[in-house]
């Protein structure tokens, strides 16, 4: 997402300019959104094949922001880091932010990116981007900021440096006492009928009967279930299999993987409804995903939560009234 900042008597706002993927569901779900009378301004193409100068046509930009593809930092999988076929793709972040010189950035990855190449990477990274650019990464618990999941996500804010701003990582404290239990989430207000996205999966009987025996919080692997419904899987272990939310905490990690990975309802014995799982991620009821049900699962599942943006926000609205 690009963006233009617009200050009116002191008020600033960010408003879109122009936005790529190269997944067509994804920039249909954004288009359909978020500009659904400027799709010009959606480029849907693969980043290694895309002209900047094209983007330059369609608007200058104040701000950027980006999630370079988390794939080969992630705890999970191969974990080859920059060596991998995604990990060098930061690189055309770091060419956007020399070309098109926003006032600042955003860019977002999995808490991974810190220790991958044995923390190698993410020192190459951060120097990249510091060129022009006074920066500031912190690993974020979501959990800790008004969003009902423990999604634990490093950010890396950059400000261009002739502008002799610093940021600050905003405090959890304003949030401490928000309910972000998985319960509250999906039930407060309950989800209206005609939400989109709502549709359930068809569970086959042997994990209907698998998940009889597992209860809130407990995953495949530490629950007592009999010998024939044990999963029959020795080299991974992952906490996320089968594994039923804690409706008194906040839910786990929403991935876009599936497998058993779907996040699976406290109580009932099944996984959630992906309006379900866009809840855990803060979409709003009316934000509707493009795509086949496996498609919206990936697009939620690699989703930053709005409303941490929106938090964020806040926290500095309101510390700014303080100190004035």
């Amino acid at each position: 997402m690009n963006t233009q900042i617009k200050n009116n008597s002191d008020k600033f706002s960010i408003s879109h300019a122009w936005s790529t993927d190269f997944n067509e569901d994804a920039c249909n779900t954004y288009l359909k959104n978020i500009c659904p009378d400027a799709p010009e301004t959606v480029v849907c193409k693969d980043i290694r094949d895309l002209s900047f100068a094209a983007l330059e046509k369609i608007s200058a930009i104040d701000a950027l922001a980006f999630g370079f593809p988390c794939n080969d930092f992630s705890v999970v999988g191969e974990k080859k880091g920059i060596e991998g076929v995604f990990g060098a793709l930061y690189q055309y972040g770091v060419r956007a932010l020399g070309r098109f010189s926003p006032q600042w950035f955003l860019a977002e990855n999995v808490g991974g990116l810190r220790n991958s190449n044995d923390g190698k990477a993410f020192t190459k990274i951060l120097m990249e981007l510091s060129k022009d650019y006074d920066v500031v990464p912190h690993l974020y618990k979501f959990e800790k900021y008004g969003v009902p999941q423990a999604r634990h996500r490093i950010i890396i804010i950059g400000i261009r440096r002739d502008l002799g701003l610093k940021f600050k990582v905003p405090s959890p404290a304003p949030f401490e006492h928000i309910d972000v239990s998985a319960k509250t989430a999906l039930t407060v207000p309950s989800i209206p009928a005609d939400a989109a996205n709502q549709e359930l999966t068809n569970q086959s009987q042997s994990v209907v009967d698998r998940l009889r025996h597992i209860k809130a919080g407990e995953n495949a692997w530490t629950a007592d279930i009999p010998a024939e419904l044990r999963l029959n899987v020795k080299s991974v272990t992952i906490s996320s299999i089968y594994r039923r939310l804690d409706p008194d905490k906040p839910s786990y990690t929403v991935t876009g993987s599936g497998g058993g990975t779907h996040v699976y309802h406290w109580e009932e014995d099944r996984a959630l409804t992906n309006r379900e799982r866009a809840r855990l991620q803060t979409f709003p009821d009316n934000f509707a995903f493009c795509g086949s049900k496996e498609s919206v699962r990936k697009q939620i599942g690699m989703a930053v939560p709005p409303k941490l943006a929106g938090n964020f926000y806040v926290r500095h609205k309101t510390r700014k009234l303080r100190d004035s």
